[in-house]
């Protein structure tokens, strides 16, 4: 059993970029990008009155009311940079996973060979492909040549051979096609929780400006609710981004994984239909 699993799991044929395994280094990495873009960009003096941040904004200074927001806008942006690297990231490691051509051509050239009985020739397909699709048929059809060579086993026997060996090489590649998602997956909800955050700060001050004195200081009042609004968007956003990256990403390994499973059906009911039990 072992040497079959052993033939059925051949060496990764892949080349290019595969993903970031530590993405711990990404998010530190945009956490600081973010709070110098917090501090020496929203925080430029020339966007506020007087060149001093704690003066009122500038007319039309889109930055400085950014600014404004309070120390939960850095935490914000750097959930708004990870979508973005962590986008960017999937982006190239998918199109390795995918291959060299298009997964449409690949799927249909490949199993056109497998129908026709050409093993040899779609090996050679897979070899020039390469990615996560190619290794798993060239697993499956590694374990289709062995069944042709292995002897005293029902044909119903080898078809199952060969679908767990398929089962076993999609498995192997998941974690490097769902790499990095759950953390998009996470800041869909975060990017929202951290705005409602700070929406209530923002809120916290205005009322209290509003306690202070009986009237309350009109310039702190209206701090505390740019500050509210202010992280009300960018958490939104920061949001929508995740949530778009995510089902775009989503959807393109849906659509790799059902490529996979059409060939591994081809190839089992391939040998099916052209093998009989020994007799």
């Amino acid at each position: 059993m072992a040497t079959t699993q052993a033939k059925a799991n051949p060496k990764k044929n892949s080349s290019g970029f595969q993903g970031v395994r530590d993405a711990i280094w990404i998010i530190v990495a945009c956490f600081i990008l973010a709070v110098c873009f917090f501090k020496f960009v929203l925080g430029n003096p020339d966007n506020f009155v007087g060149g001093d941040p704690a003066n009122a904004v500038k007319d039309g200074s889109l930055l400085g009311t950014v600014y404004k927001g309070g120390i939960v806008v850095p935490v914000i942006i750097t959930l708004l940079f990870t979508v973005i690297a962590l986008s960017i990231e999937r982006f190239f490691a998918l199109r390795t996973a995918f291959g060299k051509s298009s997964l449409g051509k690949f799927v249909i050239s490949v199993k056109q060979a497998i129908t026709a009985g050409d093993m040899a020739k779609a090996q050679q397909i897979c070899d020039k492909q390469q990615g996560c699709v190619a290794n798993v048929v060239g697993a499956s059809i590694a374990a289709y040549k062995e069944m042709e060579n292995t002897p005293n086993l029902k044909r119903a026997a080898k078809v199952a051979k060969i679908q767990q060996a398929h089962e076993e090489a999609t498995q192997l590649e998941m974690p490097t096609l769902q790499m990095n998602m759950p953390i998009l997956a996470t800041i869909v909800t975060l990017g929202t929780l951290t705005a409602l955050f700070g929406t209530v700060v923002g809120m916290i001050r205005s009322f209290a400006a509003l306690a202070s004195g009986g009237g309350g200081d009109s310039l702190q009042l209206s701090e505390g609710i740019s500050e509210a609004l202010v992280n009300t968007a960018s958490g939104i956003l920061t949001s929508w981004f995740a949530v778009v990256s995510y089902n775009y990403y989503s959807n393109k390994i849906d659509k790799l994984t059902y490529a996979l499973d059409e060939v591994g059906y081809t190839i089992a009911q391939t040998y099916e239909a052209n093998h009989g039990d020994e007799a």
